[in-house]
């Protein structure tokens, strides 16, 4: 396997980064980087940090010449899981608010410990910051608990200070959104899969519309819609499908709207990617607190249960025949 971090490593050019894939020899794994500039995303980091555990550190390498700003690499853990030794030398100091490395997270106090050391990231008021931690938790727990990936959920977040902006990212290589519906749903691709688990309500645990008391199946839409309202983009990618959800423009008027079908939203989508056995889930979010984003509990809350009353009165309005 191959992978390329270039220099033009973001959410927006997800779709390039993912097309650059070789997954075709899941014995080894060559890792590259732009010879002058690299920009990481965390969803390139942890992609590339959960295939070198998939392979085994003695079989992950990071090549070529890296330039100075890949001592990023070093700083967030990548070196730490090939057999390349680092050419970086630097002093390690504490970075609490800066960003989180990598994290393997396979038991509950590996989640408690990374959501501790994500809080610093969130500069934010304390009511909107147990918002996000409790979404990244769920989201982190799901996969501990539904991908049934034996090396457990990887995780990195990155806080820009400039853009005062905190960008996180969780992936695995366990058995991919579409096996995980496939018990109840039964979608045709891996890009259904996708639009069913960004669906509220709709959970690969049960067929029964909301979920269960344990999973209501809204964490992945909870996430999408903080990304919409902070007007930053969201990718989920798993097997040969990826959705995008593109910046809501700021010149549009008024709170965006959240909707329960995730093909209302303005996106990109593709069920021709190169084939990723797993999931990854990314998003940025501003952190500037509008009064949209201090009233976004309550909306997402809203536009939720409204989305399973409907469905459930859509589907008791089917005629029934004996």
């Amino acid at each position: 396997m191959k992978v390329f971090l270039s220099n033009q490593g973001n959410l927006r050019n997800f779709r390039s980064f993912v097309n650059s894939l070789d997954l075709s020899d899941p014995s080894k794994l060559e890792i590259s980087t732009h010879d002058k500039w690299v920009t990481v995303h965390p969803a390139n980091l942890v992609i590339a940090a959960a295939l070198a555990i998939q392979v085994g550190k003695e079989n992950a390498t990071i090549i070529g010449q890296v330039p100075e700003t890949g001592l990023y690499l070093d700083r967030m853990g990548l070196y730490d899981l090939t057999k390349t030794n680092s050419p970086f030398n630097y002093h390690k100091k504490e970075e609490t608010g800066r960003f989180v490395p990598i994290k393997i997270i396979k038991t509950a106090d590996n989640q408690s410990r990374f959501i501790t050391d994500m809080i610093p990231l969130l500069h934010l008021s304390e009511k909107n910051a147990t918002i996000v931690k409790y979404i990244i938790g769920e989201l982190v727990r799901n996969v501990i608990e539904h991908s049934f990936a034996q090396n457990g959920a990887i995780v990195a977040a990155q806080y820009y200070k400039k853009t005062n902006r905190v960008s996180i990212a969780i992936c695995d290589t366990g058995i991919g959104i579409w096996k995980s519906m496939n018990n109840y749903w039964h979608p045709r691709t891996d890009l259904d899969a996708i639009k069913l688990a960004l669906t509220p309500g709709i959970t690969g645990t049960t067929r029964k519309e909301g979920g269960t008391a344990d999973n209501a199946g809204a964490g992945l839409f909870f996430i999408k819609s903080i990304a919409k309202i902070a007007r930053n983009y969201f990718v989920i990618y798993s097997g040969s499908g990826e959705y995008t959800l593109l910046k809501y423009k700021k010149r549009v008027k008024g709170m965006p709207r959240l909707y329960a079908d995730p093909d209302r939203d303005s996106h990109n989508e593709t069920d021709n990617a190169p084939s990723f056995q797993g999931t990854v889930v990314a998003v940025d979010i501003s952190l500037d607190e509008t009064s949209e984003f201090n009233d976004l509990l309550a909306n997402i809350g809203e536009v939720y249960d409204q989305s399973i009353r409907e469905r459930k009165r859509k589907k008791y309005r089917q005629p029934k025949f004996i």
